[in-house]
């Protein structure tokens, strides 16, 4: 018998594959896309199609060049020399992210959940500056008009949305937290013990003025930055100065090899860029049925091996 699951529930790992899916919840959700929705949604947010990958590809592409462009026009003298066209070439950018923006809205059956998705607000805040400009002229008498066109840099952060990496290292970041969030209150605990130490041998004469101060050169002396504002004069400071320079050493690492652990981890599972029509969750495998993240019923996976551009 197929599993039913709730809106709320996975589906078992011991339903079969193949068979029919339909329930009552995942009615109640809509029916998948269909038509150049569907096709559409496969190209934008997927990247298991030749199509899908070209799409991700090129608009990498023109985000580069649009902070490319923006950073140049930062320069006084390239400003200056080509303000004609940066402003052609910033407006080009615009447009295309604008159509992007209103296909990506066009395809999901929320709009409005998309749109205020983390993504869906770097998409808009990609585009509103240079509307802003022009739309709310009175903008200009309080905020220079290169600041909003500075603001266009958050193309950037969409950068995470199409390269995979950035995905395994956001995903292991995650699944790690817990564990740097430990390693990080043992950290806290060391410094605030250290430097309540130092505030006692060292005490005021000699720079430790209060523990908040002395708290701050051991935090600085652990991650060896040392600025140097504040130093040991006794004797034992400097040996608890010289430890907690070895203890930086090795705390350093921790972090490191925990996302490591993760990011070895994560390589070892077959994921996809196969994503969830209701709530965009991606990263689904390719024999997966329901969302894991809202149980929603999944369309069939689309792939076709090739290379895209560049390749």
């Amino acid at each position: 018998m197929p599993c039913q699951p709730p809106a709320t529930l996975f589906c078992s790992p011991f339903a079969l594959p193949g068979l029919s899916m339909a329930t009552p919840e995942n009615k109640s959700l809509g029916k998948p896309l269909a038509g150049w929705r569907l096709r559409l949604y496969t190209i934008i947010f997927e990247a298991d199609t030749q199509a899908g990958r070209w799409f991700d590809q090129v608009l990498i592409g023109v985000i580069l060049a649009s902070v490319a462009v923006v950073v140049a026009d930062s320069v006084p003298h390239l400003g200056q020399r080509f303000d004609a066209v940066f402003n052609v070439a910033g407006w080009g950018f615009t447009l295309m992210f604008t159509a992007e923006y209103l296909a990506r809205l066009s395809c999901v059956r929320h709009p409005l959940r998309y749109a205020l998705s983390f993504y869906g607000i770097i998409d808009l805040l990609a585009v509103l500056p240079t509307y802003l400009a022009l739309l709310v002229p009175e903008v200009g008498a309080l905020i220079d008009v290169r600041i909003l066109r500075l603001l266009r840099v958050f193309r950037v952060f969409k950068l995470t949305a199409y390269v995979t990496e950035y995905q395994a290292i956001g995903m292991a970041l995650q699944a790690s937290r817990r564990k740097i969030l430990v390693f990080l209150s043992a950290v806290l605990m060391i410094v605030l013990v250290m430097g309540t130490l130092m505030y006692v041998v060292e005490g005021p004469p000699n720079g430790f003025t209060s523990i908040p101060t002395s708290v701050y050169w051991a935090i600085t002396t652990m991650t060896t930055v040392g600025f140097g504002d504040i130093t040991p004069k006794t004797d034992l400071g400097r040996l608890i100065a010289s430890v907690m320079m070895l203890l930086g050493w090795g705390t350093l690492a921790v972090p490191t090899g925990i996302v490591t652990a993760e990011m070895s981890h994560l390589r070892r599972v077959p994921t996809t860029t196969r994503s969830c029509h209701e709530c965009l969750t991606e990263g689904h495998m390719p024999d997966a049925n329901y969302c894991r993240h809202c149980g929603a019923l999944l369309p069939g996976y689309q792939q076709e091996s090739g290379p895209g551009p560049g390749h």
